[in-house]
């Protein structure tokens, strides 16, 4: 079936040069996260860590936080509620990987309609960050 009306625009995040500048210097994401915590980049990088030690439960909170922070900034871009929010722009990967990591995170401590409902949002968002996380 064909939908006549078409996609609604993407949506492309604002950027925050000054905590995407700390986080890609180093900058502990704890830190960057307690500075800007409107940035979702520094909660998914909080969740990726916490992931990659075995700690799904903290990896669950940065993720929902930075997911719940990008959903309040998407909405306020223009998005209702659907469409692409693309990968190739970068203030949008916060977003993205943090919507990631939730799937991971839910999975990893047994919310499987949480996992699968973050992996389709993912892919209806960005086939490309599907692609990117390879997750």
């Amino acid at each position: 079936m064909t939908n006549l009306f078409g996609e609604p625009p993407p949506t492309l995040l604002p950027d925050d040069p000054i905590a995407r500048a700390d986080l890609e210097a180093g900058t502990d994401p704890t830190a960057v996260a307690a500075a800007h915590p409107s940035y979702a980049a520094a909660w998914a990088a909080l969740a990726d860590r916490a992931l990659a030690a075995g700690e799904p439960v903290a990896a669950y909170a940065y993720a929902r936080t930075g997911y719940h922070r990008s959903l309040d900034q998407l909405r306020r871009a223009g998005w209702k509620g659907h469409g692409p929010v693309p990968w190739q722009h970068v203030p949008n990967q916060g977003f993205l990987r943090s919507l990631n990591a939730l799937g991971l995170a839910a999975a990893a401590i047994g919310e499987d309609d949480e996992a699968a409902r973050c992996a389709e949002f993912l892919r209806d968002s960005s086939p490309a960050a599907v692609a990117a996380l390879g997750d």
